[in-house]
């Protein structure tokens, strides 16, 4: 594929996406979601990528999804069809469905918010591994202002980050917040003044030198048992996940390094 909306760089064993549409602080289109959906999965195909950071071009992350490119040729659309808007945003979202799972399934992904993280520019990175964020970054769950409803599972995921009651705040103000203040109730992982995709590197690299099979194994464990309350389903889960594991390449290797004293080498 060509990419017209992002980038894509190798950092050693991380590869870097970073969004770039900076003229219009990297608001989110159709056609940035199939460049993104295609990178991360070459990325999952390469043996000598290890993570992901997720960052933007400029001085925005990602503003929300393009007003003009996405909402109102959305309701034009529908208008023309004779159809009501909650109807066509329902179809016009369908493609997006598969983000939250494609994330969950894949290599380590490290978010490293810049600036602007409004509406789809925050939802889409809210299931990835790690959130770092510049303390003056502008996030906002801003869908309410839009007349339009929260996506890519962050009614559920907000609410593990912050709790119930931060959770409803930010869904049903649409307030923006800065990037310390999601630090504090727990929407973003880590805060930073300085470089921030620096600091997401740091991150990604402790991620990427661990066993390829066992990243994916822990992160389908993560997803799955988050919210079971079932704690036998729980440990099910870990005994199936162990028992791959247990007979992985990786697992034989790491051992080996261990008793030998040297570095392992997973790709």
């Amino acid at each position: 594929m060509n990419y017209e909306q992002i980038t894509v760089t190798d950092r050693d064993d991380v590869r870097v996406l970073t969004l770039n549409r900076p003229e219009k602080l990297n608001a989110w289109t159709p056609r940035m979601h199939a460049e993104m959906t295609h990178a991360v999965r070459a990325g999952n195909d390469d043996p000598a990528i290890g993570a992901f950071v997720i960052t933007g071009a400029g001085r925005g992350f990602c503003a929300g999804a393009d007003i003009a490119e996405v909402f109102a040729a959305r309701i034009d659309t529908a208008d023309a069809a004779g159809s009501s808007v909650g109807e066509a945003a329902a179809d016009g979202d369908a493609a997006a469905d598969d983000w939250v799972e494609l994330v969950r399934a894949s290599k380590p992904m490290v978010a490293a918010i810049n600036g602007a993280s409004i509406g789809i520019g925050l939802t889409m990175v809210l299931s990835m591994d790690f959130l770092v964020a510049h303390s003056e970054a502008k996030l906002s769950c801003r869908f309410v202002k839009m007349g339009v409803t929260p996506e890519l599972a962050s009614s559920h995921i907000l609410i593990q980050c912050c709790g119930w009651g931060a959770a409803s705040d930010l869904a049903l103000s649409g307030r923006i917040i800065s990037g310390a203040e999601a630090a504090e109730m727990g929407l973003v992982d880590e805060v930073t003044d300085g470089d921030v995709l620096d600091a997401a590197l740091v991150r990604a690299r402790s991620y990427a030198e661990n066993p390829p099979t066992m990243l994916q194994l822990t992160k389908q464990l993560l997803s799955d048992n988050g919210s079971d309350t079932d704690l036998r389903a729980v440990q099910r889960r870990e005994l199936e996940a162990l028992n791959v594991a247990r007979a992985s390449d990786d697992h034989r290797e790491a051992v080996a390094a261990f008793l030998e004293k040297r570095p392992p080498k997973f790709r």
